[in-house]
């Protein structure tokens, strides 16, 4: 057959992968963000080692905001607290014996305060946000919560002095900050799975009823995506709260409110998806059955 030129849309005929009567669906952009709806519904129809990608660096984030915090007020102070330790010091049989018996704090700032006492009477008060407090026979850690209290175990022993206390410290600080980023990406990355799978029934809903294109594989990992805005205003949080703009209410506040954020997206990022290809109504006089072949036709006059 001889080609006249044309392609198949100038012909008048159907894109390729459309058929006749199909309109084609608007596409939406790549998955790259997840500021916007646009951006979370993009990740619907994205490759899963995309938001796995993007999921990471949110992590990363995250735990380099925590580290970052742990760097510069937290692990100062145990250091300093360990210096102020006397030479002499044990727990043994569920029993801490020190030669200190200041009520007197170690070590107190803002952010973290920790005192070490002969008795079980309390030490003096501290407006801390976290305070470590250490008992003759127990521990408390106490916050805005209040206190959770603790026995030593009876059956070990461990030196509590500045010598032993400063090598072992000195030692295990670095792999204090490890720990504590592989904490922050698991528990993040288990989170996210779990609030995906309990949130994408309500996106796929949606979907559903609004005509938009969607499948529960997509509507997964759009549930997924619609979490990091909140995981990012999580870790904006730690930084505000590391530079003494936000105290530990409002830290707290934050929190809470990702949750809500992680909400917004999820029932708004749908309405961003391409509607559902719709067919065009039949034509009723443009698909008339040809006309029966002339049995005369192929005889010759």
């Amino acid at each position: 057959m001889a080609n006249n030129g044309k392609t198949a849309g100038e012909a008048g005929g159907s894109p390729a992968g459309i058929e006749a009567g199909e309109s084609p669906a608007p596409l939406i952009p790549g998955a790259w963000q997840p500021l916007t709806f646009r951006g979370v519904a993009a990740f619907a129809e994205a490759k899963l080692g995309r938001l796995l990608l993007v999921q990471f660096i949110v992590a990363l984030l995250t735990a380099g905001a925590v580290g970052w915090f742990l760097s510069i007020h937290w692990f100062p102070s145990v250091r300093k607290a360990i210096r102020q330790l006397p030479d002499t010091g044990i727990i043994r049989s569920g029993q801490l014996t020190t030669p200190r018996d200041s009520a007197a704090p170690l070590v107190e700032t803002r952010y973290l305060s920790i005192a070490v006492g002969a008795t079980d009477s309390g030490v003096a008060s501290s407006l801390a946000d976290l305070r470590v407090e250490l008992h003759r026979t127990n521990f408390a850690i106490c916050s805005i919560a209040g206190c959770v209290k603790r026995a030593y175990a009876t059956g070990a022993t461990m030196q509590f002095n500045r010598g032993e206390l400063e090598s072992w410290w000195g030692a295990w600080q670095p792999m204090l900050f490890g720990i504590a980023a592989l904490a922050v990406v698991a528990g993040l990355f288990a989170s996210w799975l779990v609030l995906a799978t309990l949130y994408f029934p309500i996106a796929w809903v949606i979907a559903y009823f609004k005509d938009r294109r969607l499948t529960a594989r997509g509507a997964w990992k759009l549930a997924s995506a619609a979490l990091l805005p909140g995981g990012l205003l999580v870790c904006a949080g730690i930084v505000l709260y590391g530079l003494g703009i936000a105290d530990l209410l409002r830290l707290l506040v934050l929190w809470l409110a990702h949750f809500a954020i992680g909400w917004v997206y999820l029932v708004m990022a749908p309405f961003r998806l391409p509607p559902v290809a719709a067919k065009a109504a039949p034509n009723p006089f443009g698909d008339a059955s040809p006309a029966a072949p002339n049995p005369f036709s192929g005889v010759n006059e």
